[in-house]
């Protein structure tokens, strides 16, 4: 298979899509490394990825280069690496002291004379499926608690960004009692993992979550699904609108927008709109694409160059309806790179498809309103429902309104703090996602099987206790 490098458009990387045999037998191989995986314990467990963390952080020269071409990023290439390091960190840490706090003793039953114990053990093989905007933090995100609750884990990492995947095989090499592995190819290599696994964590679009799920129901496996975004921000009149601005601007563009978090509508009082709309256009202007100079500037390539063709119809079809172009409004070609600059639109309505589908782009539609219920009705009227923010004159007032948001996730006096905060636990709702949290307690906990273990104290019933006798 071929690669397309996101700064010339050009497909200037080789690599061996693995086959279904070969997925096969890389499946076999970790469930035989398994068992002895999970006897390791927790401390044992937590030692290795300790080790594992090590030699990723000495890898990183490496590492980050070849996932800087992958994504057209520098620096938020070397913060996915980084992040990846604290990532196996904080679960070496967090797993031991979870399975420190289920070892609990047994708890008498509602039924006399019973006792219950439970015990845990981990899906022998978890499969992970991940996209192309953040390559080895995704692909990672699931595996790592998996790995840490005592699962095997095999990952297929997106064909559209594979690059980073060299250099993490020979950090492999270097922790060989690790049972990671990957797998490279499209969509037949990923329903070839599924049929390989006992849980699959899937990240993308909602579309192909559908079809990741329905093939993880024909196996009854769990499958976990982190899905699709719309995210809205609700601005209200008490807010400073300089500092909403600013807000605004990054939360909604930061890597080209290729988040799915990124915040996507904007909803502001219209009572200070007019400042809000010149500090967040002159924001807008202010901000400069990575190129010529890689190591210079704010946005980079569309990393997936059919994307910017999406992003470009949604402004379109927007201006043909009536919506106005207030800064950006047009992807630029530059030596192969599709570029996007800031592109803020107002007068937009919510039919239009730029309010409804996922952007993935760094395109921020402004909408004016007149009471919170009604910010609040617009900000419900969509499909996904991923996560949100608020922006307000004071927390306590951001805090009144977060409840009433149809979201997982609400950050408050700021944007996107999902991406940068691990431990908060929060379900997505509507098209947005499937299944436990990754984030939090039950990043890890999810991976673990509970059997309960049903004590008899007393003497066991025999089968006279249930002898027909005549009624009285």
């Amino acid at each position: 298979m071929k690669a397309t490098n996101p700064r010339t458009g050009e497909p200037d990387y080789d690599f061996a899509e693995t086959t279904r045999a070969q997925t096969a037998a890389e499946a076999a191989r970790l469930r035989g490394m398994q068992p002895a995986w999970e006897a390791l314990g927790p401390e044992g467990r937590a030692s290795v990825l300790l080790r594992f963390a090590a030699a990723v952080d000495a890898a990183a020269d490496r590492i980050t280069p070849a996932l800087a071409v992958d994504t057209g990023r520098r620096t938020i290439a070397a913060i996915e690496v980084q992040g990846l390091i604290a990532n196996i960190r904080r679960w070496a840490q967090r797993g031991p002291e979870l399975f420190q706090a289920l070892d609990q003793g047994p708890k008498p039953s509602l039924t006399p004379g019973i006792e219950l114990l439970t015990r845990y053990s981990a899906f022998p093989l978890f499969g992970a499926i991940a996209p192309w905007n953040f390559p080895v933090i995704l692909s990672h995100i699931d595996a790592v608690p998996a790995l840490m609750a005592g699962s095997a884990a095999l990952v297929k990492p997106s064909e559209v960004t594979p690059r980073f995947v060299a250099p993490m095989r020979a950090v492999l090499a270097e922790v060989p009692e690790l049972p990671l592995a990957y797998v490279m190819g499209g969509a037949d290599v990923g329903q070839a993992l599924i049929e390989e696994v006992d849980y699959v964590c899937f990240t993308g679009s909602t579309a192909t979550g559908r079809k990741v799920a329905e093939a993880a129901a024909r196996r009854l496996i769990p499958a976990n699904l982190e899905l699709g975004g719309k995210d809205p921000m609700i601005i209200t009149a008490s807010a400073e609108p300089e500092w909403a601005a600013r807000v605004a601007l990054r939360a909604s563009i930061l890597a080209t927008g290729q988040a799915c978090q990124s915040i996507e509508r904007i909803y502001v009082a219209r009572a200070i709109a007019e400042p809000f709309l010149a500090a967040l256009v002159a924001g807008a202007r202010a901000v400069r694409l990575t190129h010529p100079d890689p190591a210079s500037g704010h946005l980079g390539p569309f990393i997936l160059p059919e994307q910017a063709n999406k992003v470009q119809a949604q402004i379109d079809a927007a201006v043909a309806a009536g919506a106005r172009v207030l800064a950006g409004g047009t992807v630029e070609r530059l030596e192969g790179g599709a570029y996007l600059r800031p592109t803020i639109l107002v007068d937009v309505t919510p039919a239009m498809a730029v309010m409804r589908e996922e952007t993935f782009g760094p395109v921020l539609p402004v909408t004016l309103f007149d009471t919170i219920d009604e910010a609040i009705a617009l900000a419900n009227d969509s499909a996904y429902g991923l996560s949100a923010a608020v922006l307000a004159g004071s927390l306590d007032e951001a805090v009144r309104i977060a409840p009433l948001l149809d979201v997982g996730a609400v950050s408050l006096q700021d944007g996107a703090l999902t991406s940068m905060v691990g431990d908060a636990t929060n379900l997505s709702r509507k098209g947005s996602g499937l299944g436990p949290s990754r984030m939090g307690d039950s990043g890890m906990l999810r991976f673990l099987r509970e059997q309960a273990l049903i004590c008899q104290t007393g003497s066991a019933l025999t089968i006279d206790a249930y002898a027909e006798r005549p009624q009285s």
